[in-house]
């Protein structure tokens, strides 16, 4: 055994001994992170070093270790005392509001994610509005208090002490350890995950392109902070609600898909329509491939229809999903399902909210139905049958019959 290696051992071992007031899955996670950098250290220094060659790197694991506290959030160790007066002044509300802010919020990342993949339709999104303020909040409690009350929970203790037990245990241990060094493939496949979701919907919605931005940024988040995670909880604020976003739109996605292969069948045309459930169970209406949410009739005149009811060839009434303005968030909203066309065009926009003392305090949405038909059509004249007489054929005259003579002929005389 080289003097290199037990110079690592010991220290590390200083460094987990200055780290022992943390849960006990806390401090391996944490010597996790460590270890790749003693051993890239390691290479550096060469056959024969010692503790102090590394000391003189990296500080004494006691300093090391107060760089690690640090970085992760978590209180000094030389004032143990002081931290405990301080989280039993404050109690534990307000950690814990910051905690399972962060858990709330990363659940309904994933079920907004998942309802937007299977509808394919990128308004599902602005559901994300409903759990951001719970979200702001958590992330402000953690910022003033610091991850260490947090960490302190009783729940996460016990959570701290679960994974620990289950770390000592050879089946459960191996699979967290492997669990473990897929980190870097899943942050990589959250990001390519988060570009492939925006393509989708944008080969659905053209509006959607602009998510595209946010969903690139958010990948880019997740790489960066999923690599930082271990020596930062508060990173946890980052990925876990990137995390089941992801989830989320994979596992809708995927239910999307199946929905559309099992409603396609061998026969289809591109003019041909099929039905498909819209995020409110009820049908669609789909024509090459395109789900038609709109239907303007105009008679021969080029004049538009109003109240016209649609069947098919059986008698059954064409009903699709109607939908109207939210007047609470200014988004459409279901208000019924019939048969009956056109409907009214749901138009969005943003205008500038202005606050009781005229000041502009921001932008609201703002929905609007519209009436008015957003085209006009051509519609051809049919044209009459023709009455042109049928052609008559000329015979010549060398094989046209014989007129009758117009000179009487004399009768002949009998005996």
């Amino acid at each position: 055994m080289s003097d290199t290696a037990t110079a690592v051992r010991v220290y590390l071992a200083r460094v987990r001994t200055s780290l022992a007031d943390l849960p006990a899955s806390e401090v391996e996670e944490i010597l996790e992170d460590v270890r790749p950098h003693l051993a890239e250290l390691e290479s550096e220094l060469g056959p024969g070093a010692r503790v102090e060659a590394m000391i003189e790197r990296l500080g004494t694991p006691e300093s090391y270790a107060a760089e690690l506290r640090a970085a992760g959030g978590y209180p000094p160790a030389s004032e143990p005392g002081e931290a405990k007066k301080t989280r039993a002044k404050q109690g534990l509300a307000r950690p814990r509001i910051a905690l399972w802010g962060l858990v709330l919020s990363a659940v309904a990342a994933g079920l907004v994610a998942f309802l937007a993949g299977v509808s394919l339709d990128p308004d599902m999104l602005l559901g994300l509005g409903w759990p951001a303020p719970v979200f702001v909040i958590s992330i402000v409690l953690l910022l003033r208090d610091g991850v260490g009350s947090v960490m302190a929970l009783p729940e996460m203790k016990w959570l701290s002490t679960t994974v620990a037990r289950a770390r000592e245990k050879d089946d459960t241990g191996k699979a967290i350890r492997w669990l473990g060094s897929l980190k870097p493939a899943w942050w990589l496949l959250c990001a390519l995950a988060l570009v492939a979701f925006g393509l989708l919907l944008m080969a659905r919605h053209r509006q959607a392109v602009l998510l595209m931005p946010f969903l690139i940024a958010a990948g880019v988040a997740a790489v960066w902070a999923g690599q930082r995670v271990g020596g930062d909880r508060r990173l946890l604020w980052v990925v876990a609600p990137v995390s089941t976003f992801v989830i989320g739109g994979l596992l809708g996605g995927f239910g999307a898909t199946v929905d559309l292969i099992g409603n396609r069948t061998p026969y289809q045309n591109a003019t041909s329509y099929y039905p498909s459930t819209d995020e409110y169970g009820n049908q669609q209406l789909r024509y090459g491939g395109n789900q038609v949410e709109n239907i303007y009739a105009f008679d021969a005149e080029g004049k538009p229809l109003t109240d016209v009811y649609l069947y098919d060839e059986q008698g059954r009434p064409i009903s699709l999903t109607r939908y109207g303005c939210k007047a609470a968030t200014g988004y459409r909203e279901k208000i019924g399902e019939d048969n009956r066309f056109p409907r009214s065009q749901i138009d969005r926009s943003s205008e500038p909210f202005i606050d009781s003392q005229g000041n502009q305090a921001g932008y609201r949405s703002v929905c609007r139905e519209n009436t008015e038909v957003p085209f006009s059509a051509a519609i051809p004249r049919a044209t009459p049958p023709s009455s042109t007489p049928a052609p008559t054929t000329s015979v010549p005259p060398s094989s046209s019959p014989s007129a009758p003579s117009s000179t009487p002929t004399s009768p002949t005389p009998t005996k």
